[in-house]
Parts: C-alpha cells; structure tokens; sequence
C-alpha cells in the first residue's frame, strides 16, 4: 500500500514535470556542501516586519561571521495562502527553479514532499526527549524523520469574560477547561439579554471553503470519535460511513444558527478575528498568535483563553532541507539552531507555540534576543500588551498553551493531502447551506469522495 502512494505521488510529479519542463533530479547535487547563502523558504511571519523568525536567522548570521565560516542565511517569505505557497515549493523544488536550501513546510506536508523524494532524510537526533510528543510526531514518514518542529500551533477558545458578568454568569475564568454543551449553555444565558452595540452571536470560527473548514471539521470528528484517524499508516483513506455520520453530526451541532455567527460559513482566520475584536460574538476559535493580537484591542479583564472544547487539531511549520541543496550539511547545522531550546524560548515569547517543553517549564532557557519583547513606543506606552508570567513568557503558555499541544491531534498524515482536504472541504459545503441535506446523506457522498481521491 506504501508503494501504490508513493507511484501516485510519483504520478503527480511527472505531470507536473512535464508541464515546467523539470525533473526531480534537477538542481545542485545534494552531497556538495559549499559556502554561501543558505536561503530559507516560507510563508509570512505573523510576528511582522523584522519577526521573530527573522530575529532568529540575524543572529545565526552574527556568530557565523564570527567564526569567518563563510555561510550566511537568507529568509525568503511566499507571498499567497497556504495553498498558493506549497504549489510555490512543488514546483520550485520539483524543477530545481529555485535554489532553496531549507523551506519550511506546514505540518501536514512533510509527508507529501518526503514521499515525493523533494526533502532529505535528516539524522534522527534532530529530535529529542525535550520536544513535546505529539509535535515530534508531525516531522517523520514512513519510518524516516524529515524535519524538524520549528514553530507548533493549536486551537484555542478566545472568550469575554466582560461579557459573562454582563449576563450575571458568576464563572468567568473558563481556564480550566468547558465542553460543548456547557459552551451552549454560556451562550443561551448571554442571548437572554445580549450586550448592546455590536453583539450578534455567540461564537464564530473558520468556516470558509478552505483549510479552515477542514480543521474545524477534524476537530469535530475526533471530538465525536475518540481515537478516529481517517487515514492509515501508509497514507490511504479508512474511515467509515459510521464515523463520518457521528462526525457530522458533531459539526453540525457547533455550527447551528442559535450559537454561530452567519458570517463564520465566509470568515478565514483574519475575518474572525475582527469580528471577535469588534464584539460581534463572545467566544472564538483561533489560533495562538491571536492571544498577542487580541491583547491589542482588550486589556486582561476582557479577554480570557481556555482550551477548545473537545480535541483541537495540531498545526505549525516544521522545518526540512532540500533534496537539491548544496549546502545541505550547514543547512541541517542552521535548522537545529533554529529549533533549539533557546530559539523555541524566543518564538514562544514573540506568540508563536513553541515546540519544546523547557521553552515552556525550565527557568535556565532564555531567550537571548532582547527585541522578543517589544521596546516602549516614544510616547512612553508599551508596545507589549501581552500579560506574561514572571518569567516573561506569555501568561497563559505553561497552564493553557502546553496541555492543549500535548493533547491535540493531528490531520491525516497522507502524501495526498492536498486531495483530502479539497475532498473534505467540497464535501462538508452543503451542511453550511441554507437547505443542508442529513448527516448520513453528507456521510454517504463524503466516504465514496474520499475513497475516490485516497485509494487503497
């Protein structure tokens, strides 16, 4: 079965060749280490100009050209949505068109990119007892470690605890945790007398006919079957009408009129946000980064987090060298530097997820970049609004953040991602219609889609 997915991604790379004119065997030969540019490819960096990320490889730099090694790190960001930047690093990697020696990949690649022979097999001690478990687990394929967890993500219920009292709810600090039910419950009592000015519903979330969608679906699925994997260990579909019909059923349920903002079926990441910012709803799912946004526009006695009810999904950038890089050596040397403890520590502090347990727990790990934390503005107020803990990370990392990466779970790991999450997402559309059809009709056409496009 391992080798009937890899002959399908096999498949698809040849296609692609033939449409740029490239072969996977192009670009420089993987076993020459020569100095240079070590050019970092991926997406944008939430923390903003001059990021964390690029904080990181700044300092990287330095002590190279302390050492007089004659290698340097470039950071080149992808413009586009997820999807636009992994058909950049297809092709680009595919064709050998650009000369990229470390690219950071989301972690539901790797195994497509790994089983396309586009990124190199790194040593195994890359990961160690220090990175938490489940992040660990989305660097590796087949048997083999890929890449290496650079920043991780989760989903995470953002909340009003303004609101609650508002509406006479004497439990504000939801902190420890709530299930669906109860978040039902929360939002039936606030509707009884809702806020005025802005406030229209609930909560809202991602929705819109993209990988959003298909993350809030995998959460509801695996909420409503405990240890459901809709792939098996070699990458094709094993799911059943049964469990796709329960998982339905759950998303259906958090979907629903009475609770859901009607904006959620278009929002996207940044829509959602700005909803939640401007009152719109009391609850929303998001993402880490959101907690240093949202400290933006609310001070700490509006704005609370807590665990997402139910399993959330793991995501994050993992990463992995170049089949074609001719520094691949130096470029492996860069990315544990990267993803070391003190660089985790950093991210961490700039409002990433970090991927390491001490970044979290151990008072002897800092970080040594002091622009982690931004400086006074010049009118004396600080740029900083995050709360943070007394060792300077964010407040809500070692109680909320940790346990909720450690308890995550992951999207199918298949070399076909892209199929799946088309599939899923096409197929889910019709439950967010204004006529949306039964859960065992949805569950039906869902299971024959996903047998079609991850085949045995």
């Amino acid at each position: 079965m391992v080798r009937r997915s890899r002959l399908l991604v096999t498949a698809l790379l040849l296609v692609l060749a033939a449409c740029t004119g490239g072969s996977p065997a192009a670009g420089p030969s993987p076993d020459v280490d020569v100095a240079g540019d070590i050019v970092v490819a991926g997406g944008r960096d939430v923390t903003g100009q001059n990021g964390i990320r690029q904080q990181l490889i700044d300092a990287w730099n330095e002590r190279e050209a302390a050492a007089n090694t004659g290698y340097r790190a470039r950071l080149v960001e992808l413009s586009g949505s997820a999807d636009e930047q992994r058909s950049q690093l297809l092709g680009a990697l595919q064709s050998g068109s650009a000369a990229y020696d470390v690219v950071n990949l989301d972690v539901t690649w790797v195994p497509e990119f790994a089983a396309a022979g586009l990124i190199r097999p790194l040593p195994a001690d890359v990961l160690d007892a220090d990175h938490i478990k489940s992040v660990a687990e989305t660097a590796s394929w087949d048997g083999g470690v890929y890449a290496v967890p650079f920043n991780s993500d989760v989903g995470l219920l953002y909340y009003r605890p303004d609101l609650l009292k508002a509406a006479g709810i004497t439990r504000t600090d939801l902190s420890a945790g709530l299930d669906w039910g109860q978040l039902e419950d929360l939002v039936e009592v606030i509707d009884e007398d809702p806020p005025k000015g802005a406030y229209e519903k609930g909560w809202t979330t991602q929705l819109a006919p993209y990988e959003g969608r298909t993350v809030n679906a995998v959460e509801a699925f695996a909420s409503a079957v405990p240890g459901l994997r809709l792939t098996a260990p070699d990458g094709h579909y094993d799911g059943d009408v049964g469990q796709l019909t329960a998982g339905i059923a759950e998303l259906r349920r958090r979907t629903e009129a009475p609770y859901t903002l009607q904006d959620a079926v278009r929002s996207d990441e940044a829509a959602t946000l700005d909803d939640f910012a401007d009152g719109r709803t009391a609850f929303l799912r998001h993402w880490p980064y959101a907690y240093r946004t949202l400290h933006r526009s609310f001070p700490a006695d509006r704005l609370g987090v807590a665990p997402l009810p139910g399993r959330a999904v793991l995501g994050g950038q993992n990463l992995a060298v170049a089949q074609g890089s001719a520094r691949a050596g130096k470029a492996t040397e860069l990315i544990r530097f990267l993803t070391g403890k003190q660089s985790e520590r950093c991210l961490l502090d700039a409002g990433f997820a970090a991927t390491r347990t001490s970044a979290y727990t151990s008072e002897g790990v800092r970080c040594a970049l002091s622009a982690t934390t931004p400086s006074p503005s010049p009118t004396g107020e600080r740029a900083d609004l995050m709360p943070r803990d007394a060792e300077g990370r964010p407040a809500y990392a070692r109680r909320i953040l940790l346990p909720a990466l450690r308890n995550a779970v992951q999207r199918p790991r298949t070399p076909l991602y892209g199929a799946f999450t088309q599939t899923f997402t096409a197929q889910l559309g019709p439950l967010l219609g204004d006529s949306p059809p039964g859960d065992a009709e949805v569950a039906a056409a869902l299971d024959e889609a996903l047998r079609k496009a991850l085949p045995d």
